[in-house]
């Protein structure tokens, strides 16, 4: 059954306001309007009635035995409206994780992989913010950060998801036009897809030779490139080779995709990290859920 009558809500709640305070100036003030403003939702809601709620024979904010009573009435469901509203966005808030990455870990690694997390924590809501070029980690405003660190982060609580590994791949296509690739010698034939300097912490094509002892070749011709997401979009499409994280190209490498160009591969001391502020201990049992989710994929 329809509920009704209803009165209009915003008059009650400037009626409900003005008449806690006794005054109209802080009513006004409450609700961020004039005092003309709620004057004028007043009469609207007394002429929807047929009743006046004021007595607007004195100076003063008074009401009527009228506007007593409906004022009772107003408080009471207003307030009862307030709890339950309150109850729910705090429950929301209890669930919701904010969760800190990078682009391109957040498309080609945490994104895949949310619908398991949702299938299992249903009552979750996950909130995913992407910063790139991050500076100071402990400025991140967030339940939980999931980055690629070559050197861990000062004041900071990280705890290693996995492991670094890094070959060059490209797509079938591109390596059957050059099907001469057998070593990283070969690589300089190539089209070389290179990740922007900005991102300073990332193994680069003069790394990935240098940290294997190889001698560093020069590429026939260079993409730069400033996303990671963006450059492996290149290699997708036959554009050139470009250095793969097994963690992030792993479903590409699974569906034939992308394929690794020559056999070689680096394996360095660093890892993608879980990071979390050392002051901070939620408690929260949504925060712990996806932090316990995150370390079982490593």
């Amino acid at each position: 059954m329809k509920i009704q009558p209803l009165p209009p809500l915003k008059a009650v709640v400037a009626f409900e306001a003005t008449a806690r305070h006794a005054s109209f100036s802080k009513a006004a003030l409450e609700l961020n309007v004039t005092q003309g403003a709620i004057s004028r939702q007043i009469l609207q809601l007394e002429l929807y009635l047929g009743a006046h709620l004021l007595d607007r024979t004195t100076r003063t904010v008074k009401l009527t035995r009228t506007g007593e009573q409906y004022f009772q009435t107003v408080q009471h469901s207003l307030r009862g409206l307030a709890q339950a509203t309150g109850q729910i966005k705090h429950w929301q808030g209890k669930q919701q994780v904010t969760v800190a990455t990078s682009t391109a870990l957040a498309s080609l690694w945490l994104l895949p992989k949310i619908s398991e997390f949702n299938s299992l924590y249903e009552e979750v809501e996950l909130r995913i913010i992407a910063y790139d070029h991050v500076t100071d980690f402990s400025k991140l405003e967030c339940d939980l950060a999931v980055y690629y660190c070559k050197n861990p982060p000062p004041n900071m609580r990280v705890t290693p998801i996995c492991s670094e590994e890094i070959f060059p791949v490209c797509s079938p296509a591109y390596l059957a036009r050059h099907e001469n690739l057998s070593s990283p010698k070969d690589l300089s034939e190539c089209t070389w897809l290179y990740l922007d300097e900005s991102e300073k912490d990332w193994v680069n094509w003069q790394d990935w030779f240098s940290m294997q002892g190889l001698p560093v070749e020069n590429p026939k011709r260079r993409i730069n490139i400033n996303s990671y997401s963006m450059l492996i979009q290149a290699a997708l499409t036959g554009q050139g080779v470009a250095l793969g994280w097994r963690n992030l190209i792993h479903a590409y490498l699974e569906s034939g995709a992308l394929v690794q160009a020559v056999s070689t591969t680096l394996q360095t001391g660093a890892h993608f990290c879980l990071l979390e502020k050392l002051e901070v201990t939620s408690g929260r049992k949504s925060v712990e859920n996806l932090r316990s989710w995150l370390l079982q994929l490593a």
